[in-house]
Parts: structure tokens; sequence; C-alpha cells
């Protein structure tokens, strides 16, 4: 298992709810959340794999920005 965060858009719960659907559909997510008292808004996903992109598709898909931080 690996930790993986990433820089959003993802700003309040309605935008929450809107990703929710996508990121529970992946099957290598164990568990995600999003900080959005963080400016950065950050979305710490729990992944099976190295497969990260499905990640920044998903969100990309549900219609917010995303950037994995280094």
């Amino acid at each position: 298992m690996k930790t993986i965060t990433y820089k959003t858009n993802i700003n309040c719960g309605s935008c929450i709810k809107s990703v929710t659907r996508f990121l529970n559909e992946l099957d290598n997510v164990d568990e995600w959340k999003v900080d959005t008292d963080n400016p950065e808004k950050i979305l710490t996903v729990e992944i099976d794999d190295e497969d990260s992109n499905i990640v920044l598709e998903a969100v990309k898909a549900a219609g917010f920005e995303i950037e994995e931080m280094k």
C-alpha cells in the first residue's frame, strides 16, 4: 500500500460529493480524503499499486484540477 498526496481544487462538500463516485469506482484505491481546510485542497489517497495515473484521470473526469505532490 502506498499513500499519495495531490493538490486539487476540490474545495467544498458539494465538490467532494461530485468526485466521490469517480474515486470509489477505482479498484486499487482503498481510502481517500480531501482536506478542504488546507489552502492547496490536499487529496490523500491510499492505493494498492503504483498506478497513480488512474486517480489523476478519475478526478479530471469529475471536472476538477489535480496534480501529484512530490
